[in-house]
């Protein structure tokens, strides 16, 4: 009787096991509902006994549905992250055919983590995190959590864009949270968050300078999301003004941008930032008329400096901002002569729409994909038909124009580079105090091949704009290419402390450099640390050559042609902007050792 009785305990017991755990739900269902409730639910249902049919393929289990949703479980996140993308590529086979109010997208959120299995039931908080994973991605979009993406990233050659960590509701750790991009070269180059910075003992360890600051994204406040640019816009604004003073250490809007969601309370952010001062703030927008809500406070001292609200109509935007500008510069910054506070006014457009064009475009051309500079190229021209002396308009064309040559993404890219060289000189004519224009200046002179002039002009941004990061990223890459790497170095750690959340375009430069320094394993350690090292993969191939690593090396150089599939090269070695044929021959010999 004793032994049946330890069976059944035996039987009924709890068992812990590791799976991936998938959530898929519809995005927008109640209101597409609300529309067609007969046809939105057969089409959800077509697409949902897709998954069903499909899954046994992928070692995964249905384990249950309520209407507009699902919840899947695999035996591995390989299986689990694959799965997902199939149905996505399905769904979104299947909508084409469709009007925008009836496509049908799905959003993924995917965890992988043990869960509790009694029976049929499993539970567990994996599976939570799994679900606020999911309601936390956008239409159409696969996102994972780290666990998932340390499983995965080195085994599924997608694209994979970090997005921070985030603190979800009831769930007791933070989640770091990677976006799946199927097409590996999508996700290359875009601006992100670098996982566990904090953690860095170096970075703990730095002093936090007394004129340090950060401006934390405005707060939008409407009904209206087409309205957030002027949000965004007078963030942006405010943190160029106050980083054109040299005595002031400003940290990047970019690094900023990563706690819009306001999660953690200003002391923390300046804490994490390793700066004293913290400027938040709201605006509304109704109609003509603009309220902002503005405070500066002291991290340091956890006090409150100075606040204050304005109301003003939206014609007077580009005033306001100057104005505010001069009063966080007072509280902040000592003994500021006149001539150099005037020294930091923004020049602005002759009308705001083509400030919120401009604002629209940028988003876009930060993003380094094919799809996106051409609709940021369409924005910048529909700007300057709007103001045609918007020096802005023009630095940013002339980026979108170098990028369209670089990557070979126009029937007309012989033509491209030219361009961007003009659009420079152009936004340098409309305003020759704005940084913007020098720094897509160099950038032109660089891969025309130009180097000295590429040089001065960098130098001259960041006399305009000593804390610019992205500038000194651009530059240090130039001194590389001018045999000048050990100088490169040196300013791409400075472009990091001012930028911690930088790019993986920050990393890329710095790998280059312990390349053409011929420090292999440096390069390779370095461009590791990439969120997405597609573009970095280059200099893996090659860096694994010339260290003997064969096999290494042709892995990098098929997942080259992976992601790049026309890749050539001696195209490549074309594109490359180096001043001397032997660092173009170094670069070229180890792609063709690697097997490219």
């Amino acid at each position: 009787m004793s032994k049946l009785k330890a069976s059944a305990r035996s039987t009924s017991r709890k068992k812990r096991r590791l799976v991936a755990i998938v959530f898929a739900d519809v995005a927008n269902f109640s209101r597409m509902m609300s529309f067609d409730e007969e046809g939105t639910a057969d089409a959800v249902r077509e697409r949902l006994d897709i998954f069903r049919s499909e899954i046994a393929a992928f070692s995964g289990e249905f384990k249950g549905s309520a209407g507009d949703n699902a919840f899947m479980i695999f035996e591995s996140a390989v299986d689990a992250v694959t799965f997902a993308v199939e149905m996505q590529k399905i769904c979104s086979e299947m909508n084409q055919s469709l009007s925008a109010d009836e496509q049908i997208w799905f959003r993924f959120g995917i965890n992988l983590g043990e869960v509790l299995v009694q029976g049929d039931d499993i539970s567990g908080e994996s599976i939570n995190i799994a679900a606020r994973i999911e309601a936390f991605s956008n239409p159409g979009r696969i996102c994972i959590s780290g666990a998932t993406y340390d499983h995965v990233s080195n085994n599924l050659q997608y694209g994979y864009e970090y997005l921070g960590g985030q603190d979800f509701k009831n769930i007791g750790k933070t989640v770091d949270v990677f976006q799946v991009h199927e097409n590996p070269a999508s996700a290359a180059m875009t601006p992100g968050l670098r996982r566990d910075i904090n953690k860095s003992v170096d970075y703990r360890e730095r002093a936090i300078p007394n004129q340090s600051i950060v401006v934390l994204p405005f707060e939008f406040q409407g009904n209206s999301e087409d309205d957030r640019w002027f949000a965004e816009g007078l963030t942006e604004d405010v943190t160029t003004s106050l980083s054109r003073f040299h005595n002031l250490f400003v940290i990047s809007r970019d690094s900023a941008y990563m706690y819009r969601d306001r999660l953690k309370a200003p002391k923390q952010v300046a804490s994490e930032l390793r700066v004293r001062y913290v400027v938040e703030g709201s605006v509304r927008k109704s109609g003509a008329r603009l309220r902002i809500t503005i405070q500066l406070l002291d991290a340091l001292l956890n006090r409150t400096i100075w606040g204050e609200q304005y109301n003003r109509n939206i014609e007077d935007l580009f005033d306001l901002q100057d104005e505010i500008n001069q009063v966080i510069v007072s509280a902040t910054a000592a003994q500021i002569e006149v001539t150099e506070q005037e020294r930091t006014r923004l020049l602005p457009p002759a009308n705001l729409l083509a400030y919120e064009i401009v604002l629209r475009g940028e988003r876009y051309l930060s993003r380094y994909t094919q799809k996106d500079v051409q609709n940021a190229r369409s924005l910048f021209e529909a700007a300057l038909k709007s103001d045609n002396s918007y020096s802005r308009a023009y630095a940013a064309s002339s980026r979108t124009s170098n990028l369209i040559w670089r990557y070979d993404w126009s029937e007309d890219t012989a033509t491209s580079l030219d361009e961007a060289l003009v659009f420079a000189q152009r936004a340098i004519e409309m305003d020759g105090s704005d940084a913007r224009g020098f720094g897509e200046l160099g950038f032109a002179h660089l891969y025309r091949k130009e180097h000295d002039a590429a040089l001065n002009a960098y130098d001259r941004a960041l006399k305009l704009n000593p804390n610019d990061a992205n500038v000194m990223s651009d530059m240090a890459d130039a001194l590389a290419h001018s045999g000048r790497s050990e100088e490169s170095i040196d300013l791409l750690q400075k472009a990091m402390r001012l930028n911690p959340f930088y790019p993986d375009q920050y990393v890329w430069h710095l790998g280059g450099a312990y390349f053409n320094l011929k420090r292999y394993d440096d390069a390779i350690k370095t461009i590791q640390k990439m969120q997405n090292p597609t573009e970095g993969r280059r200099i893996l191939a090659a860096s694994y050559a010339y260290l003997g690593r064969k096999d290494e090396a042709q892995s990098e150089a098929d997942r080259v042609r992976r992601a790049h599939p026309d890749f050539a090269a001696e195209r490549w070695a074309d594109v490359q902007p180096d001043k001397y044929p032997e660092d173009v021959a170094h670069f070229l010999e180890g792609l063709k050792r690697a097997g490219l």
